[in-house]
């Protein structure tokens, strides 16, 4: 779902090419915060298409790395070893997303991890403004694409970038399909910050015939 948390009526009337997007990305030891760790945070600002700069660092977990984990990430205990812990790579990260539209593809879940290393640092947790480009594909891109995961969609929309389970990698991908889903939402009269929060409740999905590139995909 798309999670809205705006600080006021003014963020939400922003026009989409003045909104300042920080797209956000973690790797972590396993699939969920309360047992396993995070290895690696990155996050990019966009705004009007346009990148501000950039956010990465390998985080020790403090902990083995699962085998199976290094596998589809190929982040070793190796290469963690003499990375910063998170409460040095906290104060950091939370000043460089400050103020922007943090963006995910499934952002739940990169929330989850972030905010419980807020709260074990005693730091208060993200209230940005969060859209989830998954929830967005969902209802934007599912009717000509078999699914909504990222590899998925960025290989369906030839995307410049592609994930790779690397978190800058992931995060300019879906960087790539966030402006994507923006051109394909202004087709719906989407051109404001509240609109795009709103579209997955209130813009019902449309059945459309798939595009002559999509059917060679399907």
């Amino acid at each position: 779902m798309v999670l809205a948390a705006a600080s006021s009526s003014d963020d939400l009337s922003l026009a989409l090419y003045d909104v300042t997007f920080a797209v956000v990305d973690v790797e972590t030891t396993g699939g969920g915060p309360q047992t396993c760790a995070l290895t690696e945070i990155a996050a990019a600002k966009f705004r009007g298409g346009d990148c501000l700069g950039t956010f990465a660092t390998l985080v020790d977990p403090r902990d083995a790395i699962p085998p199976f984990i290094s596998s589809l990430t190929g982040i070793t205990d190796d290469m963690v070893r003499g990375a910063p812990a998170l409460p040095g790579v906290l104060p950091a990260f939370v000043e460089f997303v400050h103020g922007a539209v943090i963006v995910g593809h499934n952002v739940s879940f990169d929330l989850a991890f972030l905010n419980a290393a807020l709260e074990d640092n005693e730091r208060l947790p993200l209230d940005n403004l969060i859209v989830d480009t998954l929830a967005l594909a969902r209802r934007l891109a599912h009717e000509e694409i078999p699914n909504c995961r990222l590899g998925t969609l960025a290989a369906a929309l030839e995307l410049e970038h592609r994930p790779a389970h690397r978190a800058l990698d992931d995060v300019m991908a879906t960087a790539d399909l966030l402006h994507r889903l923006i051109e394909d939402a202004t087709g719906f009269g989407v051109f404001q910050l509240g609109q795009l929060v709103e579209l997955p409740q209130f813009i019902p999905t449309i059945a459309r015939t798939p595009s002559r590139k999509l059917r060679a995909f399907l």
